[in-house]
Parts: C-alpha cells; structure tokens; sequence
C-alpha cells in the first residue's frame, strides 16, 4: 500500500502539561483509523496536527506529493452570508454537480430537508453542521480527517455517512481518520484503531469490537506484570525505610531504582461502578397513556393558524423494569412523548395515569440541575443532599462516591461551572440517581461523552433496577442498554420487533415513497395494537396463504398467554422485597426470557403479515 502521510517524533506541549511526547504514525492508502481516547487526552489535537492545521513542538508531518487533505473540526467557520448552495458546491455550475453522483448522494444524505437558497446565518447549529460535513463531502480528498462527524446526525443519518464512507474510495484507496464517540459508526467504517492516552498513541488492529478485545486482552497481562511490579516494589520501599544511614551506604543505582518506581507508579484508574441503589417501592402500574393526543396551534404554508397534531391516539402501558429506546426523526414528537410520561405535558385529549408509588426523574440536555449549584465546590453539591451513601454494602462519604465516578481528588474542590461538559453529564446523572427514582427518563444522555465513559454509564444503566426510557441517537447505545424499541412515525407510536434495523427500512420505504417510488411500509398504530405495515412480496399459492394464516393466528394466542405471564412477572417483582437483589434478579431473568420469546414471535408475525398483506 503507498504511503500517504506520515508524523514522525511528535512532540507537543501547552502551558500546563505535554500533550504528545515522540509520537510516529502513518497512514497509508486504505487505511481506515478511528481515534479514541479520554477527553481532554488529544484526539483533536492529533488530527490538527497531521492536517497540518496545527504545527508540533519539535518533530514533523510529511505527506506524499499531489496528496489532497480534507478536515471537518468542531468549530464553525462557514460563512454567514453565503447560502447553503454556495456554501456547499460554491461556484460550479449546477448541470455540473447535478450530474454528479457523488454530489447527489451527499445532499441527500445530509441537506435534504434544507432549503437550498437559505443563508447559513438562518440556520441552527446542527444544521450548520450537515452543511459544513456536505461541503466537505463533495470534494475530492485523498484524505479525509474527521472530528465527531456523527454530531446533529440521527440515526439515519449516521448510518448513511456510515455507507457513504465505506463506498467513498476504491477497498485500497484513500484514507479515513475519525474522532466519534460514536461505537456503533466506528466498528462500521474502521479497520484500525488508535488509542489516545498518557501522551502516546496506541494502535490496534480492526474497529471498536476488536479494540476492546484487544484492550481486555491487554489490560489483563499488564495486571499480571502489575502484581510482579508491586511486590518488587514493595520489597524496594522495604529497603528504602531500613533507615537514613542503611541507605546513604548502598548503592545509588539501587536508590534511583527505587526511586523510578515510586515516581511511575500509576494514578488509579478512572473506572465508574455505581452499585445498585434503593428505589423507592414500584406497584404494578407505573404509566399508562391511554389514548393520549397531543395537538399544538401552528400556522400553514400561507401564514394562516392552524393546528398540528404532533401525537395522535397513543396507547403505551409502561411496565415495572421495563427498558425502551425511543426511535423518530427530529421534531417527530420524541420529546413531546416524555413530557407526556413525566407530566411536563398535558394531552390535548385521551389521558395519562400514573401509579401512586411511581417516582420519575429526567436526565435532560440543558443540564439544568446544576443551575443553582454553578458556583459551589463539586464536593459541597454532593455533601449538601446526603452526607454517606450505600454502595456495595459499603458506606461511603461523596468525595469517595465522585472518584469511583472518574473524578480525581483535585476535581472535587472544583466549582462546578469550571468543570467540562463530559463531568457536569456525570454529576448530573449522579445527582438523579442519588434521588433514588424508579423510573429514569433520559433524553439524549451521551452528550460530550468518551467512549469509556459511555462505557460506564452503560455498565451504570445495566445493574439499574428501575423502569428506564431512553431517547438517544447513538445506536449502540440504544442496543446495549434497552430490551426493545419503539418509533414515534406519523404521529403514532410504532413497536419495532426488529429494533433499529427495521426502523431504517421502514423510514427508507418512508422516503421512497415521498419521491414517487416503492410504496413505505406503514407507520401507522399504536404499540399496543402492534400493527404492522406491508411491503411488496411474491403472491401466495392457496396452501401456503391457508398455513400463514393459520400460523398467525397461533402466533397471536402465543401472545396473548405471554402477555398474561409478563403481567404476572411483573406483579411478583412489584410485591418482591426490593432489598432482595438475588430475587429480583432471577425474576428479571424470567421477564427477559419472555421478552425475547415474544420479540422472536413478533419478528415472525410481521413477516407473515407482510406477506398476508401484499
């Protein structure tokens, strides 16, 4: 494979600490490289400085002759008066880029629902966004450096960049560098990973997947070296503390060695582990949206009042533990469904019932529990609510809580309006779980976010015994924390068997249909009548329509008897000693088990509709 770029001895330091100290890579054509690391390590920094945007201490970056280098950052420099045309294709002729296949992909991927001759000065951040990733996009890069792409992207919206990039150059041609905190889109698009961490890069082989592997891997040989290392270290500091003339009399190479030991002895690791906390008692009813219609006053493409029904006959019993993502594009209604669960909204008609022990908290993207404490120390927040918690069956005081939550010591006498964006999101997050609610609504949650960190809220959410309802856009999130996904489509609440796969096709058919083709498989339902959609399949002979239907109607009796056990699981957990984990456990395994019977039939019963249905 030709070279493309290579860094050699790399060394960069600002005022308070060495950023990269004697750092060698390279990319060569093909070469498909995802970033991660902690923030505040040098992701960015990194791609600034083999963009050649940013010049090191010492050391170099060449790049092979003719080779062109595109780079999306985090900031904004598009210009405010250019329209969103010119902004993206610039001066070229439109039978030019229109007949551009790569132009067309691009634009209908990421500005579709833009108006073309809107200026940037109209637009919101996100949209900014897309606009300066198309601009980038359309051109013709050797290499691409890309940091945090899927941000303002939906879910769709990442996996078409996902697509795009992979199809982009030829399997060994050009070359890819991406910062995300994006696991899914990383295992996607990347062959190669390096790890950012201690001034250095560490490369691994393969995407995310292949990377914790590796790192899991690594992590448990350097403990074994670990353990040799603290008994020859503690055999050192046993000879160190012989006293001051035993020591002036050996050997100085024996004290420095020593002395190395000491002075490299590692921090302890950033790790997060929240046990279990005590939830309030939950019955078995938690919410239940009956009906529920959500109408706002709106005005018409000529200026008129009007009215637009954001949701439309919403009908979702929300169980005792259960654990939904929620799907749709922006301005579906997603928000406006949590605020119907969490009461911040009121439906227009239909009703919301709430049980009486039911306790809801709400991670949301303004952060604004921290309003009021924005000037307070992070340990004196903590201290203020509880003075020892539980954890473990361990009392412990907040500053130990907050280091097992990644905070170092010198971070808790931090004011809080000093913190990052990723450590405000950890505290946040603490502060509503120290509230012990039995049901947590998060909106968005990974927001500014490493993918260790993420890692660790997910490990977090895993062992929370509550009813959680998560709205977010990473896919891998979703997948790993909720057992099943719901789509807010057409004003209609739509259960997805399939999960986020289904979702796509059904908003791909969506679009299809917009632009005169392939009909969209339907959206309409609520979750709890699970209707399905059609999709245009081969007919079927008398026989095999006789055996469909008769194997959906002893699908739906499956169902129904399945339904009737998940009602009486979760009664038995309602009425459970919620002191009891080990109890709890073995029935949440029972209603795991019936979950994933149920979504193996549903998945089968769409299908068969379909095929009924075309």
């Amino acid at each position: 494979m030709a070279h493309l770029l290579g860094a050699e001895s790399l060394h960069l330091e600002f005022p308070t600490r060495v950023i990269f100290d004697s750092v060698t890579v390279g990319i060569n054509e093909g070469d498909r490289v995802g970033i991660v690391g902690r923030n505040g390590d040098g992701k960015s920094t990194l791609l600034s400085l083999l963009a050649g945007r940013l010049e090191p201490d010492s050391g170099r970056v060449t790049r092979r002759r003719g080779v062109s280098v595109g780079m999306l950052d985090q900031g904004d420099e598009l210009d405010s008066a250019l329209t969103v045309g010119a902004t993206i294709v610039g001066g070229i002729d439109e039978h030019v880029w229109a007949g551009d296949a790569r132009v067309r992909d691009v634009l209908g991927g990421l500005v579709a629902d833009i108006r073309w001759d809107a200026t940037v000065g109209e637009l919101s951040g996100g949209q900014r966004r897309r606009v300066a990733l198309a601009a980038l996009l359309v051109q013709d890069h050797d290499i691409l450096f890309l940091d945090e792409p899927t941000n303002h992207l939906d879910i769709e919206g990442v996996a078409w960049l996902a697509t795009h990039l992979k199809n982009r150059w030829p399997a060994n041609g050009g070359g890819l560098v991406v910062v995300t905190h994006d696991r899914w889109f990383l295992d996607e698009v990347s062959t190669a990973t390096w790890e950012v961490h201690d001034r250095l890069i560490e490369p691994f082989e393969g995407g995310y997947a292949a990377y914790i592997l590796q790192r899991v891997e690594r992590d448990r040989m350097a403990s074994v070296i670990e353990n040799k290392r603290q008994n020859l270290m503690r055999k050192e500091l046993a000879w160190l503390r012989r006293g001051a003339p035993a020591r002036t009399s050996k050997p100085k190479f024996r004290m420095d060695a020593a002395a190395d030991l000491i002075a490299n002895e590692p921090p302890p690791r950033n790790a997060v582990e929240l046990n279990q906390m005590a939830t309030a008692r939950l019955g078995k009813d938690v919410v239940d949206l009956l009906d529920a219609t959500v109408v706002y006053p709106s005005v018409d493409s000529e200026g008129e009042p009007t009215q637009k029904t954001v949701l439309r006959d919403i009908e979702w019993r929300i169980a005792p533990g259960e654990r939904t993502g929620i799907l749709g594009v922006n301005g579906a209604g997603k928000s406006t469904l949590l605020g119907l669960i969490s009461g911040a909204v009121e439906p227009t008609a239909g009703r919301v019932k709430r049980g009486k022990t039911v306790k809801i908290a709400s991670l949301t993207q303004q952060l604004s529990e921290l309003d009021d404490v924005q000037n307070d120390r992070v340990s004196a927040v903590i201290a203020g609510k509880r003075t020892t918690y539980l954890a473990g069956g361990k009392e412990m005081t907040p500053g130990q809580m907050l280091e097992r939550l990644g905070f170092t010591t010198a971070q808790l006498s931090t004011p809080v309006k000093d913190l990052s964006g990723g450590q405000k999101r950890r505290l946040q997050l603490l502060l509503i779980l120290l509230d012990e609610p039995n049901v947590l609504i998060l909106d968005e949650p990974t927001n500014d976010l490493d993918t260790d960190m993420l890692a660790a809220m997910e490990d977090l959410l895993d062992s929370w015994p509550g009813t959680l309802i998560v709205v977010s856009h990473d896919r891998y999130l979703i997948e790993r924390v909720t057992d099943q996904q719901y789509a807010v489509m057409d004003a209609a609440l739509r259960h997805l068997p399939g999960g986020v796969d289904q979702y796509l096709q059904l908003r791909r058919g969506q679009a299809s249909s917009a632009d005169g083709g392939a009909p969209a498989l339907a959206a309409t339902g609520s979750a709890a009548s699970g209707s399905t959609g059609s999709a245009a399949v081969p007919g079927l002979s008398g026989a095999e329509l006789r055996a469909a239907q008769k194997e959906v109607s002893s699908i739906d009796r499956r169902l129904g008897k399945l339904a009737d056990q998940v009602a009486a699981v979760h009664e038995r957990l309602a009425e459970h000693d919620q002191g009891d984990y080990v109890g709890i456990g073995a029935i949440t395994d029972q209603l795991r088990a019936l979950d994933d019977e149920i979504a193996t039939l549903e998945t089968r019963w769409l299908e068969l509709s379909e095929r009924l249905e075309a």
